[in-house]
């Protein structure tokens, strides 16, 4: 037992065997063909070769069926929301791994640099990420993820993604909409290969959730007077930062989602204030989720460790009354320089940390910082409320 525990407090001076994301049969694939080298070198490589395998193709057949600039009311080249799918968030959602990869890994290692976790409790939290990382590379999973995108996800694309007008994906032939040449590859092709980065990175985060879950249920060492009022968690905080590239894929997908239907089937973005809201709501929940579960562990530090600081406050507090107000001999000596003033100085601040001690591991700024990032690609949209020749003819108007 006690050479477990030596080598687990070695693990202060090493890496974590924790990631997200080097694991699963897609990791494997990318490595036997070059598309990754250990751990996650080629990033570059991957987000070209897998955006022009799912957005190339369909470019080449459309022009070969004559429905690449024209043959339709939807052109493939003027399709904003293909575009933003294939070769943005597809793009965003490939670079994420990378980003999540480095930064989770620190976020885990934390745990043990700031003794958040004590030595005799090493054993467990090796055991629950051996158990993250036995989810990680399931094969079961990622080949149920594929069976979901060709049955539930053709289901959605059918029903919710489609345009009802004749486009360069689907044309109406005896009263049914049916595929063209390009079609065929984008229903069957580049729109699974989409859904299922997208699922596997739902499937990921939720690995990401029990394994936080479980941590918050461990006999955490938080300490109520730690500055990053968090008790030490603060580090929490960097896998909001983390998860930003994914957020911005979700929102430049429904970015481009909103321009067709605003081009091409007379909305307005107006009508899709409770899209953006439900958006913005569900974002910010598949971030800051996880870090509920440590509600209740900091609420019992705050709780505990200001009553426990407040008997020492009170002790010292009544010795400085006593020394300087109450005995005579200490009356007449001056309280310039004393130590006893600072101490008493920073007793207050120290017990002020305490007090307003966070029992959430984020803060307001972390939220406005998210929020940031999911408006960022939907600001474009905001062109459309406006006669963008009028506002250029009023700026002429100004400058000249």
């Amino acid at each position: 037992m006690k050479k477990d525990t030596d080598k687990h407090h070695n693990d202060k001076d090493e890496s974590f065997d924790f990631s997200l994301v080097l694991g699963g049969p897609l990791y494997q694939f990318y490595l036997r063909t070059f598309l990754a080298k250990p751990p996650l070198n080629l990033y570059t490589r991957r987000i070209i070769t897998i955006s022009l395998f799912a957005w190339l193709p369909i470019l080449i057949l459309a022009i070969i069926s004559g429905t690449a600039f024209s043959g339709s009311k939807l052109p493939f080249i003027y399709d904003i929301e293909t575009h933003a799918r294939f070769l943005l968030s597809l793009s965003l959602l490939i670079a994420a791994e990378v980003i999540v990869h480095k930064r989770f890994r620190i976020i885990v290692g934390q745990f043990i640099h700031r003794d958040i976790i004590a030595p005799e409790d090493y054993n467990r939290l090796h055991k629950i990420i051996d158990s993250a990382m036995s989810l990680r590379n399931s094969i079961f999973m990622e080949v149920a993820l594929i069976i979901l995108v060709f049955t539930l996800g053709q289901w959605i694309r059918t029903d919710y993604l489609t345009i009802s007008m004749p486009t360069w994906y689907a044309m109406p032939v005896a009263g049914h909409m049916q595929f063209t040449l390009p079609g065929y590859w984008y229903a069957f092709v580049s729109l699974p290969v989409y859904q299922f980065i997208l699922l596997r990175w739902y499937y990921r985060l939720f690995i990401w959730y029990r394994f936080l879950w479980q941590i918050s249920r461990m006999p955490l060492q938080l300490n109520s007077l730690h500055p990053d009022k968090m008790g030490g968690l603060g580090f929490l905080t960097n896998g909001i930062y983390a998860l930003e590239p994914l957020l911005m894929a979700h929102s430049v997908l429904v970015a481009g989602f909103i321009a067709n239907r605003i081009w091409y089937t007379n909305a307005a973005l107006i009508d899709f204030k409770l899209d953006l809201l439900g958006l913005a709501f569900f974002l910010a929940l598949l971030v800051l989720t996880p870090l509920f579960f440590f509600v209740v562990p900091l609420n019992k530090s705050k709780r505990s460790g200001t009553l426990k600081y407040g008997i020492v406050a009170s002790r010292y507090v009544n010795a400085f009354r006593s020394k300087w107000i109450n005995d005579q001999h200490y009356q007449n000596e001056t309280l310039l320089g004393a130590g006893d003033i600072q101490s008493l100085a920073d007793l207050s601040n120290s017990f002020q940390v305490s007090q307003d001690m966070r029992v959430f591991p984020f803060t307001g700024r972390n939220i406005l910082q998210m929020l940031a990032v999911i408006a960022i690609p939907l600001l474009p949209l905001l062109l459309t409320m406006f006669n963008v020749e009028e506002i250029l003819k009023l700026l002429l108007r100004i400058i000249m």
